[in-house]
């Protein structure tokens, strides 16, 4: 192949990823069991799109390159600029999530991060019984007295939700095969908030037909925001370049890291082992009546997966 051809391919090849960005093509059944795994690095395209205009020589493939890298950075780039809040001076709330990858991550570090950030809510996937002794032995319980766990059996199919203050049942949302536990959280002050524990089952292989359409319908389970403000935190499998997970913003809730400018952080990479993370499959979306006032990732060691914190002030 000529080195013409060439940048014509390079350049063709990131037109065509902008499109379908722009057209939210995993939105159409054909195209959605390889869509939606692409899409999720969009991010990384729309750096390749910058580099390729610096890089490619001839005009036309440059050019090409060039307005897609605008394109993409168009919808990419307002997750790094932090959100003006509304005004509210009721309580705060500390939450963290993590993916436990399995209940492989170590116990140690979860209860020291639980403690050092002052979380008052924990949401686990991937929770074993295993896991869940060694968390205790670890002094969780202490910290965060109260829980709601379902541990289905298999090994990355169980979830938790554990509190500093009291859990009740909580709203009811559609079937999953992977657990999504939910609970209702009785703040001191009076005020009461609904919890659910979000981890839908991966949208891959490609190869798969029914993967991409299962983790759909279990993303349009979670529900809208309602009389009481839901916090829905976990592991999405889903970015916001999926047009599913931009759907649940539609409905009325905002993705906490992208209201401080931290929605490009990423939350998972392909192996535990202190290699970069990747892509920000973890979120916590809220209340858009609430004031996010902070979101951080934190390594943990053994998972594949860092732990997003999210701090929040309620309206009084």
């Amino acid at each position: 192949m000529s080195s013409a051809r060439l940048e014509w391919a390079v350049a063709g090849s990131l037109a065509g990823w902008a499109l379908a960005r722009l057209t939210a093509a995993d939105r159409f059944r054909p195209l959605e069991p390889v869509a939606v795994p692409l899409l999720a690095l969009t991010p990384q395209a729309t750096v390749a799109a910058v580099l390729a205009t610096l890089l490619l020589r001839g005009k036309g493939p440059s050019a090409t390159a060039a307005l897609a890298g605008a394109a993409l950075a168009a919808v990419v780039a307002p997750r790094a600029i932090p959100r003006r809040q509304p005004a509210a001076d009721g309580p705060v709330l500390r939450v963290l999530t993590v993916n436990l990858l399995s209940g492989r991550a170590a116990g140690g570090s979860l209860v020291e991060l639980v403690r050092s950030k002052g979380a008052d809510v924990l949401f686990l996937q991937e929770l074993t019984e295993d896991a869940v002794s060694r968390f205790k032995q670890a002094g969780l319980s202490e910290l965060l007295p109260h829980e709601m766990t379902d541990i289905i059996g298999y090994r990355y199919r169980g979830s938790g939700i554990y509190a500093r203050y009291p859990l009740h049942a909580g709203l009811t949302i559609g079937p999953s095969r992977v657990s999504q536990p939910t609970a209702r959280l009785d703040l001191p002050s009076g005020r009461s908030v609904q919890l659910v524990c979000v981890h839908p089952r991966p949208p891959v292989p490609p190869w798969r037909g029914a993967a991409a359409p299962r983790w759909r319908s279990e993303l349009a389970a979670l529900p809208p925001p309602g009389e009481l403000p839901v916090v829905l935190a976990g592991d999405y499998n889903a970015t916001l370049d999926h047009a599913q997970f931009r759907r649940l913003l539609r409905l009325g809730h905002v993705d906490a890291a992208s209201q401080v400018g931290h929605g490009l952080v990423p939350t998972w990479g392909p192996e535990p082992r202190g290699r970069p993370a990747l892509l920000a499959f973890d979120h916590v979306l809220v209340d858009p009546r609430w004031a996010v006032a902070a979101t951080s990732t934190h390594p943990l060691p053994g998972s594949d997966h860092r732990a997003l914190y999210a701090e929040f002030r309620l309206p009084a």
